[in-house]
């Protein structure tokens, strides 16, 4: 049975918090595009990155970037309400490169695929 390090645990659960506070508690309408992809915190449990992703987007419109910064402080305290841990982690939101690398992947793999049907449709 794998064990796993409790700076995990409270990343799961932080991330389920954050996009709770995100759709709910938030008046902000663009907060209601954003998904939060992953949370990594720190072993120490002191900071937490928070990786983000537009909906619809492959990136992060810079509005909605600062948005986040500024709704900061407010999700941290919600935080804290949540959690029952000693310490909230300073939070840094960062954008999810990793769907922008996707997309591009799967579009140059459509690229080879129409590439061969049409050497094939020749080749007949």
């Amino acid at each position: 049975m794998p064990t796993f390090k409790r700076a995990q645990r409270v990343a799961d659960r932080i991330m389920e918090e954050i996009s709770d506070i995100l759709h709910r508690e938030v008046g902000d309408p663009r907060m209601a595009l954003i998904t939060v992809t992953g949370v990594k915190v720190s072993d120490d449990l002191r900071n937490a990155k928070i990786y983000v992703v537009e909906m619809g987007q492959e990136t992060c419109q810079a509005e909605t970037r600062q948005a986040l910064k500024r709704a900061g402080g407010f999700i941290r305290r919600e935080l804290g309400k949540r959690l029952q841990i000693r310490y909230v982690p300073e939070i840094d939101f960062l954008v999810d490169e990793s769907f922008a690398y996707g997309n591009r992947i799967d579009r140059l793999i459509l690229e080879i695929q129409r590439g061969e049907e049409k050497d094939d449709t020749e080749n007949r």
